[in-house]
């Protein structure tokens, strides 16, 4: 109802008022009836009293002969309160006296005059005539004989006056009882209301801010029960900050977990939709995270992984136990780099019951297997290395045997010309497998402390080792750099990153292109100031894609699937770091060439390398400080 009020104050306003008013209304009512009827009894009374009265006088007039005192008393009748009209008649009807008018001038209606025939003695005849008009009649005797008869009317106003008189004092004593009860209840209401309008605020207030606190505690206005209502909901709300407190510390805990958990974590639902996800899971699939939110697993991972990754997460909803550390294999779709995840499915119950999202742990442990496969490899090229070693020092002794009998054929007397130079192309030939012996004992025995060492030896000692596979390729060797040109470095170090480069640049190489070696004296090209040498290895071969040039001094990262290590550039660029220096690559892959028969691809790696006194006393004592624990030991 919208005429209704709302308040609960005004609520008992209103039903009170509507109460007092039907009170009152019925009272006046029933009392209105009520003093009807007396007022009727009475008046009937009356109007008879007064007719027997009237006649009583006219009687006595007449007995002493006074007629004139008859209609005096006609007239003094007339001017009672109660009765309208007052008239004398005659035995037959005539009007002698009249209260209003002159004698004469009225006469008896005809329900009047069949009263008259009714009267009887001394009684009273009292009758309702037209218009509920009142009237009573009594006979009047003089001597014994019926002189007349005396006629009252009832003054119907005078009733109306009283029942007036009833109703208003009835009417403002309602309207006192009403105001007093409503200002009772104004009063009444307030006490109520006002605590009921706190409490209300405060619940509206919970409501549309349930984390703000600051209308709280609501004041105790009353005492009472409501009062006692007030201060529960106070406690209430302050048990519930409490547990929104802990509630948001364990969110924000969970949450700062979720987010930096070194290990990637989601949680999908039975359709396999991703309903949360973290930074590091985000990263392992290359996707952002917001792209993660409603989409599939089969959409943002491979299909053999996807299929994998949704069996598990199927037996977690299915069993309702946790699937641990199932290994999948996948590659990078961007760097087509193989990658290893260790993945494990769990069931999320919100409810004892019921288990609605899979919770899905995945760890990458790419780096570890390629580490563990990086480090058998190491491992058979560290005994291939040894074994290496062990054949070149075991070459030397019957080579030096060989050499000194090529030595005595060669100045044998009476030796044929022909012969003497087959002994002669011998003994070179031992003389360079003495040498590459050599080379191989230089890579395996490297010196632990730095020294100045010749460029030109370091870089003809590896170009030595790659002799053969040079002269298969029909690469064409380009030598730039001068004889006497020295460096104080880890010689046994640089001769590892000449070899590295040098190595790539044969493998990235078709057979008949270039391989440039050039070395001179520079300077750094983000600090001029720096003096020292600038070393580069070009070759023209495939060349490198902007995707591959980002990541090659990663570790593990590498082209040559079943060759290759990873580990080659990461630790030369590890050394040229550990000297203090740079390096600087360009290269144009083929890919990008339209007419590769007019334009040069290929690859040129850049590398310097300070050499000033003030930095080989500091690599020398770096050095001398890491050896000397072991020495000591």
């Amino acid at each position: 109802m919208r005429w209704w009020p709302r308040s609960i104050r005004w609520q008992l306003l209103a039903g009170l008022l509507a109460l007092e008013l039907l009170s009152v209304g019925l009272f006046a009512l029933l009392l209105f009836r009520q003093q009807t009827h007396e007022l009727a009894d009475r008046a009937q009374e009356r109007i008879a009293y007064e007719a027997r009265s009237l006649a009583l006088q006219a009687s006595e007039a007449l007995a002493e002969q006074q007629i004139g005192w008859v209609g005096l008393s006609v007239r003094m009748m007339g001017h009672s309160p109660t009765v309208a009209q007052a008239k004398f008649t005659d035995p037959a009807g005539k009007v002698l006296f009249h209260s209003g008018n002159e004698a004469g001038e009225s006469t008896l209606e005809p329900a009047e005059i069949q009263q008259m025939t009714l009267v009887n003695g001394n009684a009273v005849r009292c009758v309702t005539l037209a218009g509920n008009r009142w009237e009573c009649v009594h006979a009047v005797y003089a001597g014994g004989t019926l002189r007349g008869f005396a006629w009252v009317s009832y003054d119907k106003l005078w009733m109306d006056e009283q029942v007036d008189s009833i109703l208003r004092s009835t009417m403002i004593f309602g309207a006192i009882w009403i105001a007093a009860s409503a200002l009772l209840v104004l009063v009444m209401g307030r006490s109520i209301a006002r605590p009921i309008s706190v409490l209300h605020r405060g619940a509206v207030a919970l409501m549309n801010a349930p984390e703000d606190v600051a209308h709280f505690p609501l004041p105790v206005v009353v005492h009472n029960e409501i009062g006692d209502l007030i201060e529960t909901f106070n406690r209430m709300v302050a048990s519930l900050a409490e547990q929104r407190a802990g509630l948001n510390d364990t969110l924000s805990l969970l949450d700062s977990m979720l987010a930096h958990a070194p290990i990637g974590l989601a949680f999908v639902d039975r359709n396999f939709r991703f309903v949360r996800v973290n930074r590091i899971f985000a990263s392992l699939t290359g996707v952002p995270i917001s792209r993660h939110l409603g989409r599939t697993l089969g959409d943002l991972l491979a299909a053999g992984a996807a299929q994998e990754i949704e069996a598990a997460v199927t037996q977690a909803f299915s069993a309702e136990e946790p699937v641990r550390n199932l290994e999948i294999n996948g590659a990078s779709a961007a760097t087509r780099r193989p990658w290893t995840w260790l993945v494990s499915t769990y069931p999320v119950r919100t409810q004892p019951a019921q288990v609605r999202w899979a919770g899905v742990i995945a760890l990458d442990a790419s780096d570890r297997k390629r580490s563990e496969e990086a480090l058998r490899r190491s491992e058979k090229l560290a005994v291939t290395g040894r074994l290496a070693a062990s054949i070149a020092h075991e070459i030397n002794n019957p080579l030096e045997a060989i050499t000194n009998l090529l030595f005595l054929l060669e100045n044998l007397d009476g030796m044929p010309e022909a012969a003497r130079q087959y002994v002669s192309m011998a003994e070179h030939e031992a003389r360079r497998i003495a040498e590459i012996t050599q080379q191989t004992l230089r890579f395996y025995r490297q010196p632990t402390q730095p020294a100045r060492a010749t460029l030109a030896d370091l870089l003809d000692s590896v170009l030595s080792l790659y002799h053969g596979k040079l002269n298969s390729l029909g690469l064409r060797v380009e030598r730039r750099y001068d004889p006497a040109l020295t460096l104080f470095c880890f010689a046994g170090e640089i001769r590892q990153v000449i070899a590295n480069l040098i190595g790539n640049a044969i493998d990235a190489s078709a057979p008949g292109g270039r391989l440039l070696v050039r070395a001179r004296s520079s300077r750094d090209w983000k600090n001029p100031s720096q003096s020292g040498i600038r070393l580069a290895v070009a070759d023209t071969g495939a060349g490198m894609a902007p995707g591959v040039r980002e990541h090659i001094f990663e570790a593990f990262f590498t082209t040559k699937e079943a060759t290759g290590t990873g580990l080659g550039l990461w630790v030369s660029h590890e050394i040229v770091l550990k000297h203090h220096g740079r390096v600087h690559v360009r290269s144009r892959p083929a890919a990008q060439v339209e007419d590769a028969a007019k334009t040069a691809t290929g690859t040129v790696f850049e590398i310097f390398l300070p050499d000033h006194p003030e930095f080989a006393q500091a690599l020398s004592l770096a050095a001398e400080t890491k050896t000397t624990p072991a020495t000591r030991a």
